[in-house]
């Protein structure tokens, strides 16, 4: 008897795809049925340090399953979620005689599904994608939700589509390969669906802190299941980010400018924690949350191992990329305050001192 926590999303109209959330890839015939995948083409989109670890096995697990099977690898790194890398897939597609009945599927972390993703919604202006996350990040965030992109001009994910999967797989032990610190990084945006989205989770995450870092992947399975469904409940409402979607930004307006300024050396989701913090602080300044409400927040990024103040920050760029930041309306920023925890409300009138003094909350000189 399977094991497998399944979550069905309602992305709009017609849309509709399942969540699988496994310990290995048992489940994964039923979770692609619908696809109706026996005589199509699937091309399987991964990435030069996750291919040699789970290409093999994931290619193996789905041969069964369609016609033909194809890998394209392209070199790990942020550097490479760009238009040049999108173009070079499309033309491994062209060679291979790719039509709208065939599959991409993206294996690996943020960086693979966003721009699987992306490839998938401008290739032949549209053809499915199915995502089979390797990083706790992933897994989290970046698989779930619908959102592609690419990085131009050194700003992150400034081109991007909407482009719903048709399934998303997590398979939990493909985490096993991944390091520590990567790990970690992935709980950032689950703590950050708590604190907009469920209290509870945002609870569970604090209670069972050391089992999650021990990886206990039944307990993982749980708040993985909690943290999908905080942010399946946002997409169904707004699957084309045009309101209440916003509120997936809490952290990320400071959290991006810090990603950009500190060139992507520190991992997106050490990043997130920081902008988080600073939000909050933001928010206790306002006083939509208590002091201690604030140092219990830094407290659970901290049990993680993930950052809430980072010495020698360059403020003022950050300050000014934040004012860049695409969550930008006619000039006015839509920033995501913390109302209570579990609860998050986005603001127009956050003014350049309290953004810069929120920045300040997470610099050390």
């Amino acid at each position: 008897m399977s094991s497998a926590e399944i979550i069905a999303v309602h992305a709009g109209g017609n849309v509709c795809y399942q969540i699988t959330i496994a310990k290995d890839y048992q489940d994964l015939p039923d979770a692609l049925e619908s696809l109706q995948m026996a005589r199509r083409r699937v091309f399987v989109v991964s990435e030069t340090n996750v291919a040699p670890l789970h290409a093999e096995g994931l290619l193996e697990a789905l041969k069964p399953l369609c016609g033909e099977t194809h890998l394209y690898v392209f070199p790990a790194g942020e550097e490479q979620k760009r238009l040049e890398t999108v173009t070079d897939l499309v033309r491994f597609l062209d060679r291979h005689m790719a039509d709208r009945g065939d599959i991409l599927v993206s294996l690996g972390g943020g960086v693979c599904s966003d721009l699987t993703g992306f490839a998938a919604a401008v290739y032949l202006r549209g053809i499915r994608v199915v995502h089979i996350p390797t990083s706790l990040l992933a897994m989290a965030d970046a698989s779930v939700g619908g959102k592609t992109g690419v990085n131009f001009d050194c700003v992150k994910n400034r081109i991007g589509a909407f482009h719903q999967p048709s399934a998303v797989y997590m398979n939990l032990s493909l985490l096993d390969t991944i390091g520590d610190r990567e790990y970690r990084s992935g709980f950032a945006e689950m703590i950050k669906h708590g604190l907009l989205g469920d209290r509870e989770l945002y609870r569970k995450l604090r209670e069972d802190a050391a089992r999650l870092l021990a990886r206990d992947y039944d307990s993982l399975a749980g708040v993985m299941k909690s943290n999908c469904r905080v942010k399946e409940r946002i997409v169904e409402e707004d699957p084309r980010d045009e309101g209440v979607r916003a509120l997936l930004n809490l952290g990320h307006t400071i959290g991006h400018a810090l990603e950009e300024a500190e060139g992507f050396g520190l991992l997106h989701g050490e990043c997130v924690a920081a902008g988080c913090a600073a939000a909050a602080y933001l928010s206790m300044r306002r006083g939509y949350i208590s002091s201690e409400d604030y140092r219990e927040i830094r407290d659970t990024f901290e049990a993680f191992g993930l950052p809430t103040v980072i010495p020698g920050l360059p403020k003022e760029e950050i300050l000014q990329l934040s004012k860049k930041d695409k969550k930008m309306v006619g000039g006015i920023l839509h920033f995501v305050v913390i109302a209570e925890i579990g609860r998050a409300e986005i603001r127009q009138d956050v003014t350049e001192d309290e953004l810069r003094s929120a920045i300040d909350s997470i610099a050390v000189e």
